[in-house]
């Protein structure tokens, strides 16, 4: 299906870049983000962040910020 889209000037310049400097065309480059963007919205919104608690019975307290996301990720 062929349509027409505005796109504001930078982002179309950026990816014509983009576009050229991965060897694909702009039109690829637009089908796979428009592919992605709607999946991702049919999905709604996803959190990809868990708290840590305690046993399931709430948040652990006295934790830094740095402490609660690598808890979170598994990390530490």
């Amino acid at each position: 299906m062929k349509t027409t889209i505005e796109l504001p000037d930078a982002l179309a310049a950026e990816a014509k870049a983009l576009a050229a400097a991965t060897g694909t065309t702009l039109r690829d480059l637009v089908v796979s983000g428009l592919r992605h963007e709607v999946a991702t919205r049919r999905q709604g919104h996803r959190v990809d962040f868990d708290f840590p608690t305690v046993g399931g019975s709430g948040i652990v307290v006295d934790l830094a910020p740095g402490e609660v996301i690598a808890r979170s990720y598994e990390l530490g």
